[in-house]
């Protein structure tokens, strides 16, 4: 599974022209993390042969504006607060403060329920979401998640946050959508992890663990939440941004993610980092899976887009057409990729392999 993320990773920075990239597969009832890789990497028998910033750990260490993937935690939220998926939010204008404005990339015109607002990939829906819960109710929330502080795990290179000192509207507003607030890729697939599994947040491991052994996890869904936060992550695949992240026979949720890298003073808009943090199967995840693209180039395939729907979400169809079948999972055999008549799994299998 590990070469397998590396093999594919490597692919796609080069098919974009990126400078790097993340890739991280983890066991959503355990913690244990499957596969976990940097790119550029470096060979450590031969350290001194490859340029220092290759030695940065990316997954665990460097911290990033997630942008979109970070609406699956506004989501579950508020879900979890009693808001329902089919309840109304205003996305007919921009949202303006002082200077500011918060905007949609694709924008509806028209009011939102929760569910179109993530499949949609609202901002301006998501930050009224976040307005109904308020900051501390945000903050409360996103530190169940252990996204507040470094990531429990064996590693010295673990990465602290970067939060508001000042956690005012604005904030509350942009954290909604994954600006203003820098968490490591860990962190993020750490806290899908809960939004798949049930609702348990289980710090991540590298170590294998055994059977009955205590996992220190901790309850921040309910599980009823967890189930739509499932049903949701599908949708995004079936209909919404992250078509291409799905694979015959193994159905994929999810959620893209595409955000501006931050310099002094603003946003460097042609520096992107697309993402895709996905869960599979989706009907009932076994495991979850985050893949970064660091300021990817696009090209004349992708009509010049270098979003995450464009190079994250078909580099982790990819990777999990070939990683499934390795893993034991079972596949989908009837249409729509849900469950079918056992005696075509080897069909199922060699289509997940060809694609």
């Amino acid at each position: 599974v590990q070469h397998v993320v590396e093999d594919e990773l490597a692919q796609t920075i080069q098919t974009f022209s990126a400078i790097g990239g993340t890739g991280v597969v983890i066991d959503v009832k355990t913690g244990e993390v499957i596969a976990m890789v940097s790119a550029p990497d470096f060979d450590p028998n031969h350290v001194n042969a490859d340029p220092a910033e290759n030695r940065f750990n990316r997954a665990t260490l460097g911290v990033y504006e997630m942008g979109s993937t970070f609406k699956s935690f506004n989501t579950a939220m508020a879900l979890d607060a009693g808001i329902s998926s089919k309840d109304y939010f205003d996305a007919r204008a921009p949202i303006r403060i002082g200077r500011f404005s918060i905007r949609d990339y694709h924008p509806m015109g028209r009011a939102l329920t929760v569910e179109e607002i993530f499949e949609h990939s609202s901002n301006v829906g998501s930050a009224h979401m976040a307005q109904k819960m308020g900051i501390e109710k945000q903050r409360a929330f996103l530190a169940s998640l252990g996204q507040l502080e470094p990531v429990v795990m064996e590693l010295p290179e673990r990465g602290a946050p970067l939060s508001p000192k000042n956690w005012g509207e604005v904030e509350l507003m942009t954290i909604s959508f994954g600006h203003g607030i820098a968490v490591s890729p860990m962190h993020v697939v750490a806290g899908v992890t809960a939004m798949a599994n049930g609702g348990m947040y289980i710090p991540p491991t590298i170590l294998k663990r055994d059977a009955g052994a205590d996992l220190h996890a901790h309850r921040v869904l309910k599980p009823e939440t967890s189930t739509e936060m499932n049903r949701l992550f599908r949708l995004v695949v079936e209909r919404g941004t992250a078509r291409k992240a799905d694979v015959p026979g193994y159905p994929v949720g999810g959620k893209t993610g595409t955000s501006e890298k931050s310099k002094a003073g603003g946003y460097a808009r042609k520096a992107l980092l697309s993402s895709f943090i996905g869960v599979f199967p989706a009907d009932a995840p076994q495991y979850a899976i985050l893949v970064i693209i660091d300021e990817p180039k696009g090209t004349k395939e992708t009509a010049g887009y270098a979003t995450g729907g464009w190079t994250a979400a078909p580099a982790t169809s990819r990777i999990v057409a070939r990683i499934a079948p390795m893993l034991g999972v079972e596949p989908r055999l009837g249409p729509n990729n849900e469950p079918g008549i056992a005696d075509r799994e080897g069909e199922a299998i060699q289509m997940a392999q060809d694609h």
